[in-house]
């Protein structure tokens, strides 16, 4: 009969939380290297088969084409300046990265967790500070601020795990149980 509470099931159930939590952090920085062609089909689609969203939320639909616009200028007259988001994409593959010491070793690596932790919560003054200075509308910085929030759950979850893996973990090796 299999232990669910025992410190294998506890380290599959972390391992699965932090296996979703860097899919996520993949399609995150995956998403912003072909953001010209996403916006322009995004704007498209307000304007198409997505219009009752559209119709639902104008000022959605007004940012998105504004955006748009000035992604697709900015890829025709300066394209160095897209360069930033592949950065950003980089750099969200580059942290996901970092979570497989987490992975072999959530204890030992819990840092690794506590650090997305922190990221997390950093996402929010980001974008209450630039927001307002690039001329992000509010409620898309709420968005933004959304991710933080969102982000920051399973990783609470995981280190709540971790820490109850880091005392039961010594007592299964001195019980002889795996």
């Amino acid at each position: 009969m299999s232990d669910t509470n025992g410190p294998r099931a506890l380290l599959t159930r972390i391992r699965v939380w932090l296996i979703v939590f860097v899919v996520c952090l993949v399609l995150s920085g995956a998403t912003a290297f072909p953001l010209v062609t996403e916006l322009r089909f995004l704007d498209s689609a307000l304007v198409g088969w997505a219009s009752p969203v559209a119709d639902l939320f104008p000022g959605l639909a007004e940012w998105i084409h504004r955006v748009r616009e000035g992604v697709a200028a900015a890829d025709g007259q300066a394209p160095y300046l897209l360069y930033g988001t592949d950065w950003l994409a980089f750099a969200h593959l580059v942290i996901a990265v970092a979570f497989y010491g987490a992975y072999r070793d959530p204890v030992r690596n819990v840092w690794v967790v506590e650090f997305g932790m922190i990221a997390c919560v950093g996402i929010i003054p980001l974008a209450l500070i630039c927001g307002p200075i690039r001329d992000i509308p509010f409620w898309w910085s709420v968005i933004d601020m959304s991710f933080g929030v969102i982000g920051i759950l399973p990783l609470l979850h995981v280190r709540r795990m971790i820490k109850r893996l880091e005392v039961v973990e010594p007592q299964a090796v001195q019980s002889g149980r795996p």
